[in-house]
């Protein structure tokens, strides 16, 4: 995956997360951002890469947008795996 395409998949995940009234303002405090701030974080590799973080931490979540946005459900990871801190760790 390209990291435009990761970061085409992260600012959908963002617009999702943004519309979702349980799961933003538990978003907005894990990462200290406020919703304000949003529109300008959507430039920021590192803050996408948080939001992929944030929305694959929960299988359901991740179904939930991918069906919302036509997306695979791996396409999440795989774009995490994209952006800047994505590469898997191997520790043997």
């Amino acid at each position: 995956m390209t990291p435009d395409r990761a970061e085409r998949i992260a600012i959908a995940a963002l617009g999702w997360l943004a519309g979702n009234n349980e799961l933003a303002p538990v978003f907005l405090g894990s990462t200290g951002a406020a919703a304000e701030d949003l529109r300008n974080l959507a430039d920021d590799p590192g803050f996408l890469a948080s939001v992929l973080d944030f929305v694959t931490m929960d299988d359901a979540w991740v179904v939930a947008f991918c069906d919302a946005a036509g997306y695979g459900y791996d396409e999440p990871l795989r774009a995490r795996q994209a952006l800047p801190g994505g590469a898997q760790m191997h520790w043997t």
